[in-house]
């Protein structure tokens, strides 16, 4: 048996800009490595592209959901790409 595919965060420096990636199942350990490899406060994207999340923690949302904080705080539009399971938590969050 197979183990289930592990989720990867990481952060992407693009013609359009800098984009937060997710993928896969993000779940707490994910989230955990990117936040010891960037730090936790969060960076300035230009988008997020969570399009291929196949299952997001809470720890992934809220590190998305912080993302949008801080870039509305910033006065930035940010571009989301979503997944249908990113998408019924961000509505949940009313996002």
């Amino acid at each position: 048996m197979t183990p289930a595919p592990r989720g990867v965060v990481r952060l992407l420096n693009t013609a359009g800009g800098r984009v937060l990636c997710l993928a896969g199942d993000v779940d707490a350990a994910t989230v955990d490595s990117f936040l010891r490899r960037y730090g936790r406060e969060p960076m300035p994207v230009e988008g997020i592209d969570a399009g291929s999340v196949t299952g997001l923690s809470m720890p992934g949302l809220d590190l998305v959901l912080d993302h949008l904080d801080a870039a509305e705080r910033a006065g930035r539009a940010v571009r989301v790409r979503r997944s249908p399971p990113v998408e019924r938590l961000l509505e949940r969050a009313d996002r």
